[in-house]
């Protein structure tokens, strides 16, 4: 069985070789410690201030903010965070009577959740919300937020590393609302999502639109939810897709969206350096079947966590997709690029 593995790792090591590299557009500066996770924050009013918040995961670490040219804002930047691990953005939020947008980081050592408003980065949640309380496995990693859209609700789901975690009732999602003194507070609503018990769980990604939550099952594959956590059915698993053609763990998800529930679903391939690629809508006989439809190669080394947006940013047609590499840096791709290489449409 080992032999076996070496085998099929290397006839994919082999592909990638003989397979377009993608060239990132911009590779950010330098951090100072280790590159996570990514999440795109686009300004709706001047599109070329949009800004790229990403973690530098360590005991000493920060949230990062970047420039569409990969550039550090200094003024910007939260440090001395305990082991940020994955980030994630909502918009319109309401708060102390106005609305705003929000990062919101899971702090893994501290077992907890911070949000800060953007783009001047305050802090707007009281000191942390924490998160699975009362439990052994608590070192928070993966964070995705839900904006149900027949109220504006908004809910993070988070992940957690594999020592002492449940095979059943993995994940935790709360519901994110204001306390009434211009802050947020973390309200829990349920446990759901199952685990292979084979690594962890850390990449999230939630589809706002279709209503759905998507994970990262690392050395198995990915998992598919109901996002409402009051729907009909919502602890039922819908999907499991992805189960072949990856060298070893299934990372990173980004969902690509267009304005008809079309588009695609790209999940990192992390030794691989590469990212397969599932259709978003599903099928036209089932929408909860995602086969994989297209494979792509990228410059960026061991891609943990990625975002991306089909919002067209100055200099990235078709939109912007950002990797996380383990050279401590970011690589910005053309989403224009990534699916010509991959050869679907945009």
């Amino acid at each position: 069985m080992v032999r076996l593995g070496i085998v099929i790792v290397s006839l994919l090591l082999c592909h990638n070789l003989s397979a377009q590299v993608v060239t990132p557009r911009i590779i950010t500066d330098t951090v100072r410690h280790d590159t996570d996770d990514p999440a795109i924050w686009i300004n709706r009013v001047n599109p070329a201030q949009s800004l790229i918040v990403g973690t530098d995961k360590d005991v000493d670490g920060a949230l990062y903010v970047f420039d569409l040219d990969g550039k550090i804002q200094q003024d910007k930047v939260i440090r001395g965070l305990l082991r940020p691990n994955n980030v994630d953005i909502a918009y319109d939020v309401w708060v102390g009577g106005e609305q705003v947008d929000i990062a919101v980081v899971s702090e893994r050592y501290a077992n907890r959740l911070r949000i800060y408003r953007l783009p001047d980065m305050a802090a707007i949640d009281g000191g942390g919300i924490p998160v699975f309380e009362g439990e052994r496995a608590r070192d928070v990693m993966g964070i995705a937020l839900y904006t149900r859209p027949s109220d504006q609700a908004l809910f993070a789901v988070v992940s957690r590393s594999d020592a002492f975690a449940p095979e059943q009732g993995y994940l935790r999602q709360y519901r994110l609302a204001d306390n009434g003194n211009g802050q947020l507070q973390g309200l829990f609503t349920r446990a759901f999502g199952e685990w292979s018990g084979l690594k962890e769980v850390e990449a999230i990604a939630v589809d706002s639109e279709l209503g759905y939550i998507y994970y990262s099952d690392e050395m198995y594959g990915v998992r598919k939810y109901l996002a409402d956590p009051y729907a009909e059915d919502a602890e039922d698993m819908l999907a499991e897709f992805g189960l072949t053609g990856f060298a070893r763990d299934h990372e990173g998800i980004s969902i690509y969206k267009r304005g008809d529930g079309t588009g695609y679903i790209l999940v990192s391939d992390q030794q691989a350096n590469a990212f397969n690629i599932f259709p978003r809508e599903g099928t036209a006989a089932n929408p909860h079947d995602h086969p994989q439809i297209g494979r792509v190669v990228v410059e960026a080394i061991d891609s943990d966590g990625s975002d991306i947006t089909h919002v067209e940013l100055p200099g990235y047609p078709g939109g912007l997709f950002v990797v996380m590499s383990t050279d401590k840096r970011f690589h910005y791709y053309s989403v224009q690029d990534i699916l010509a290489a991959a050869n679907l449409p945009l």
